[in-house]
């Protein structure tokens, strides 16, 4: 059975779309990218921007019954390469061994021209 998320603590769907989607125990969100819940985008660079993203995260997740610790995959998506070692920076700051799989890739272009975006798999408690 699948089962809707919506929380008020991340930035609401700016298209047909959820915040996340929960399927047995799993619960795959859409990704993120560095909007405050008001729906402003966050000042600064990639480091900034990331910080958000993860936070929204945090949010959907928190808002499914899970968190960071129970995410088992992770889609990366970069506006540059070049600014990999700053998202990762964030990123490892934020997830613990062991690690989720990962990708990372860049792309042409992101929402509202943000510098990163991320989606996560994780399973619920």
């Amino acid at each position: 059975m699948k089962e809707i998320i919506q929380t008020p603590d991340a930035p609401a769907a700016i298209g047909p779309y959820s915040q996340a989607v929960t399927f047995g125990n799993l619960v795959i969100t859409s990704g993120q990218i560095p909007l405050t819940p008001a729906g402003e985008l966050v000042a600064g660079g990639v480091t900034e921007q990331t910080e958000q993203v993860i936070a929204n995260l945090k949010a959907v997740l928190e808002a499914a019954g899970t968190d960071l610790d129970r995410v088992v995959k992770t889609t990366v998506f970069l506006a540059d390469m070049n600014e990999f070692a700053a998202m990762n920076a964030v990123y490892e700051s934020h997830f613990r061994a062991p690690y989720p799989a990962r990708s990372t890739v860049q792309v042409a272009r992101l929402p509202r021209d943000v510098r990163v975006e991320i989606e996560v798999i994780a399973e619920r408690h």
